[in-house]
């Protein structure tokens, strides 16, 4: 199968999406600083800035940069390691941990409502579909390159 038509018309859908703009809040709550307090909650305690660029496949800039936003909110809190002193741990502060908690509500309500506009069906195999693109990405890592 030839699937440059299919390609070209999964663009023009994507771009249709992204103007249609309801799905920003629940693509912005998996990215920046909402996603960094959500994956320190997850972990349970404190991580290294490493680990969050990493998860978030972003430079080590960025996370600092995010980190400095949400320390100067009182969010996180950044400490030396006690066993290694060239590691700084980032944790979450009570305040951090309420703000992730709804801010993931948000994002969630948001999810429910994009998904009960597709109905039962279409829902359930968007989902699956996306799980699918997913594993698939993560196989292919490294392989597929783009406008560079």
């Amino acid at each position: 199968m030839d699937y440059t038509a299919l390609a070209a018309e999964l663009l023009d859908k994507m771009q249709m999406l992204n103007k249609a703009g309801p799905h920003r809040p629940f693509i912005e709550g998996l990215q920046g600083g909402a996603f960094v307090l959500h994956y320190i909650t997850l972990k349970g305690g404190d991580v290294l800035p490493g680990e969050i660029g990493q998860e978030m496949g972003v430079s080590s800039a960025r996370v600092a940069a995010a980190l400095n936003g949400l320390e100067d909110k009182g969010l996180i809190t950044r400490r030396i390691d006690k066993n290694d002193r060239r590691k700084i741990l980032v944790g979450i502060t009570q305040e951090g941990k309420q703000y992730a908690e709804r801010h993931y509500q948000k994002v969630l309500e948001t999810a429910v409502k994009l998904l009960e506009l597709l109905g039962e069906k279409d829902a359930t195999e968007y989902v699956r579909i996306s799980g699918r693109l997913a594993e698939t990405m993560m196989a292919q890592e490294g392989n597929i390159k783009c406008c560079n």
